[in-house]
């Protein structure tokens, strides 16, 4: 009997020792998404074609921190067609919502542009839809960025 006793005991510690293995693909958490980020694809798709964005010439970068994101894209050898933006964003699990309060574009400012974002290894991969009525734009895009710091 006392060897029984010790065996369901035995048993019992072990089953609860067991690692759980946690899906940690679905949480995306702010730190993962901290830091600098360098552009290395994107495509647009608007009604029935694809653009894809032109690097070789220019460089898009993003930066985000614990609370508000900035980016901008500037070509290597001109100060023409320089543009970038801020505010802030809210991230929750995949969801990733930027309020795009700095910009030049004033049909833009303000707007919430809604992501759902996702990492493999160092790279950050951002889809979503642009919609803004008030400047006609409605188009799905895809980013692909590799984290530089």
């Amino acid at each position: 009997m006392k060897k029984l006793i010790c065996i369901i005991t035995i048993c019992c510690t072990l089953i609860n020792c067991t690692n759980k293995v946690t899906d940690k693909s679905s949480k995306t958490t702010s730190n993962e998404l901290v830091g600098t980020w360098q552009m290395v694809y994107a495509d647009i798709k608007e009604n029935d074609s694809v653009k894809v964005k032109d690097l070789t010439s220019s460089s898009f970068i993003k930066i985000i921190n614990k609370s508000h994101f900035s980016f901008f894209n500037q070509e290597h050898n001109s100060t023409d067609n320089f543009y970038g933006g801020a505010g802030t964003y809210t991230l929750n699990g995949k969801d990733y919502v930027e309020t795009l309060s700095f910009t030049s574009v004033e049909a833009v400012k303000n707007h919430q542009f809604n992501f759902s974002i996702e990492f493999k290894g160092d790279t950050l991969i951002q889809t979503g839809l642009e919609e803004i009525k008030a400047a006609g734009i409605s188009r799905e895009i895809t980013e692909k960025y590799i984290k530089i710091n």
